[in-house]
């Protein structure tokens, strides 16, 4: 970091709070994240397809739920942050961090349309001495042999005209402990200079940057963070299955477990896997390790696990009614939560959309409630689009049964079983209730 201007101009104009930066891909990460740099004193532009979040974001109007508009406001009206779909602005800018989606395609393998419609979106407007920096969460090598091609197409060349690094994003919607700024920074350059310029833009607006020696290896590990996760509830998942052959409570068993002091780490089961990284993650790195000939044969039976746990709870659900005489096809059903987890609004990769579309398909009549997402559109394996219906004990009573698929804070658990015939709880979110414990089914 002790280079002067002349050997490495970039650092001075980071250091000086005076590099413009560009945060492409305004969504979970990318506005955060714009909004961290913004706040510690560089001019920030975020660049994003959709032009409806560029107008929100002109108005200082926060379009993500767990991020408040009054800090947005007040950095757009100062003028440190403004958004654009004109990628030509790219230009201008010194620094561009890429924090665009990296879904999987239908044949459950990674889909990189994103990257490579920003990579050449961007192509045309690299100049020498910039950063860019990839956070998408993707399998090793992506940064090297995706966008490194797009972004040398004008005849610049990567590690020595411009720099290039990967982070890998580390965004936890709604966790009220750590946030954008205060999670360690993982940061990984194409060559030690393009590091130093990566960790210093980062080390200027974050707590703590993690330097390691390549991009791939901070691909890789954003991918054995998750991937750690996945399997580990995949883990509790089946545990849970056994526990109701054996009628025991997998939550006490946790809990009790939890009391050790040390080699134990409590994870909890579900109704699936949830949001954009965890149940995608794994995909990424079995593929990467089909090219070398390699089965990951422990991380795919987790995936196998996980992605059976929407069919358990519609198995139990079925075998609940069925006590009460009742069959699914035909049954009223309140599904409670459409979001992946507790108290945020986003439905990426949720398991309830999955649920629901099961339960529609053997014949329930479906709906929802959530305090955070008011409208579902069509699509996701939904029949048609959904509105969230009110919580209401005269409603409650009018359906056959209620599933718990997100336990979201300021529900009335306690109530909602009293005015249910049937609960079916996911989430041991009934745990503290007393009354009408016979009404409930753990799945």
């Amino acid at each position: 970091m002790g280079r002067s201007k002349a050997e490495h101009p970039l650092l001075e104009l980071i250091q000086r709070r005076e590099a413009k930066v560009g945060v492409v891909g305004m969504g979970y990460v990318g506005l955060p994240l714009a909004m961290a740099f913004a706040e510690a004193g560089f001019d920030v532009t975020g660049l994003d397809v959709d032009p409806r979040k560029v107008e929100s974001l002109a108005r200082g109007q926060s379009y993500i739920r767990h991020i408040p508009s009054e800090p947005l406001e007040r950095l757009v009206g100062s003028g440190k942050l403004s958004a654009t779909t004109d990628y030509s602005k790219a230009a201008s800018l010194d620094c561009l961090v890429i924090c665009v989606p990296t879904p999987l395609t239908q044949a459950r393998e990674p889909d990189m349309s994103f990257i490579t419609s920003t990579g050449e979106a961007l192509s045309p407007h690299v100049r020498p001495g910039q950063l860019y920096v990839l956070e998408s969460t993707t399998y090793p090598g992506t940064t090297e042999e995706v966008l490194r091609p797009l972004l040398e197409k004008g005849g610049m060349k990567a590690g020595e005209d411009f720099h290039l690094a990967y982070s890998p994003e580390r965004e936890d919607p709604g966790n009220a402990r750590f946030n954008t700024r205060t999670i360690p920074k993982i940061v990984g350059g194409l060559t030690p200079r393009c590091l130093e310029a990566a960790q210093s833009l980062y080390a200027s607006a974050l707590k703590d940057t993690v330097p390691v020696t390549s991009t791939r290896v901070a691909e890789l590990a954003k991918l054995l963070e998750n991937i750690f996760r996945c399997v580990n509830i995949a883990l509790v998942n089946e545990l849970k299955m056994l526990c109701d052959r054996m009628e025991l409570d997998v939550w006490e068993v946790i809990q009790a477990a939890s009391t050790k002091p040390f080699g134990f780490m409590p994870f909890f089961p579900g109704p699936g896997l949830g949001g954009h990284c965890i149940p995608i993650d794994p995909f990424y790195l079995t593929w990467k390790a089909r090219e070398l000939e390699f089965h990951t044969r422990f991380i795919e039976l987790a995936g196998e696990v996980n992605t059976a746990m929407p069919y358990y709870v519609v198995q139990r659900t079925m075998e609940a009614l069925n006590a009460q005489k009742k069959t699914l096809n035909g049954a009223r059903l309140l599904v409670m939560g459409a979001a992946y987890k507790k108290d945020v609004d986003d439905v990426r990769e949720s398991p309830s959309l999955r649920i629901m579309t099961l339960l529609q398909e053997r014949g329930a009549a479906v709906d929802y409630h959530d305090p955070y997402v008011s409208h579902l559109p069509k699509g996701h394996g939904l029949k048609h689009e959904m509105d969230s219906v009110e919580l209401t004990p005269e409603r409650i009573q009018g359906y056959d049964g209620v599933l718990i698929l997100t336990d979201h804070s300021g529900i009335d658990y306690e109530k909602l079983v009293e005015a249910a015939r049937l609960v079916v709880d996911t989430r041991n979110a009934t745990s503290k209730v007393r009354i009408g414990r016979d009404k409930i089914t753990k799945a």
